[in-house]
């Protein structure tokens, strides 16, 4: 098989684009010329350069591909280019659904993210339900539900694309919360917000697996939710200290976290700057809860993930060993 991978050099990506390297496929990588390729050492991949919303660029990476891999996305929540942030996350996907239909590929798999389902205040739920929050909580939450939108418009068109929808993804290598696991694993997190949060939590390299088993199995339009479960944050580092033995970090006050955001935000547009604390970082901690439920991925695609608490003590292990 050839596929097409595009964000190859960032997280998902590079993890997808060695899963299909190790067993034997063609890969073809889009990225930027400025891209950091340090993810993708020792990979046999052709790489194209181009903006993903070139769609010269995007026609030559996919010229004789079997399936596309959109995974290409600008993941950040606080102080962040909305403009930008539009355009990769929805103009990009619209070029990549544009010319993998205009190219005939035989199917497109699109990681979106369970936040398109908007706040579900607590409530469980799976791949029917219908958003009720009528307002966005951040401008990605709001660039990827557009983005899953088109995608949904080009399925019922005929494209054959598929759209993965993970909970929260964890590695060793995760950009997000792998530098706050790195620092409680050196003793230096003495305090953490939110201890009630509920976590969801999917191992990056399950999530690979499930982007696979979706493009085998996948049928057009369809959706499928890829989490292993979810648990509140003081659990998760209940686990993590157990298998550290590093004690758990205090909760911090929640009217201070309040405080230190709403002083921090309007200093880091100033400046240009990402705070550790925003108005819409604290609103996700506190203030919405996204729950879900993957079952139709178990049962339908056949995927097995491993389970929160070995996704957890797997990556405790692998960064302290990094570290010796």
């Amino acid at each position: 098989m050839k596929a097409l991978v595009t964000g190859a050099n960032g997280f998902t990506g590079s993890h997808l684009v060695r899963a299909l390297t190790q067993r034997g496929d063609t890969v073809v990588g889009l990225i930027r010329k400025s891209s950091n390729l340090s993810r993708l050492a020792d990979c046999p991949i052709e790489l194209v350069y181009g903006d993903i919303s070139d769609r010269h660029a995007l026609r030559a990476a996919m010229a004789g591909v079997d399936v596309v891999f959109h995974t290409a996305a600008y993941v950040e929540l606080g102080i962040v280019d909305a403009a930008k942030m539009e355009r990769v996350n929805v103009e990009g996907t619209h070029a990549v659904l544009d010319v993998a239909q205009e190219l005939k590929v035989g199917k497109v798999v699109y990681c979106s993210t369970v936040g398109i389902y908007g706040d579900t205040q607590g409530k469980v739920i799976d791949e029917t339900f219908n958003r009720t929050q009528t307002d966005f909580s951040s401008a990605y939450d709001v660039t990827k539900y557009k983005a899953q939108k088109l995608a949904d418009q080009f399925a019922a068109q005929g494209l054959p694309v598929v759209s993965v929808m993970p909970s929260g993804i964890f590695g060793s290598d995760d950009p997000h919360f792998g530098p706050v696991l790195k620092q409680f694993l050196k003793g230096g997190l003495k305090l953490w917000a939110g201890g009630d949060r509920i976590t969801g939590i999917v191992h990056v390299d399950d999530l690979v697996e499930a982007m696979l088993l979706a493009a085998e199995k996948g049928k057009t339009g369809e959706h499928f939710i890829i989490s292993a479960g979810d648990l509140p944050t003081k659990e998760m580092f209940q686990i993590i200290s157990q298998e550290s033995g590093i004690p758990v970090p205090k909760e911090a006050p929640k009217s201070l976290v309040k405080l230190v955001g709403n002083v921090l935000d309007p200093i880091g547009r100033l400046l240009k700057w990402q705070p550790p604390l925003s108005r819409e970082r604290v609103h996700y901690v506190y203030d919405r809860c996204v729950r879900v439920d993957a079952t139709k991925a178990r049962k339908e695609l056949g995927w097995q993930p491993r389970s929160v608490e070995e996704v957890l003590r797997q990556i405790v292990k692998e960064l302290t060993q990094s570290s010796v």
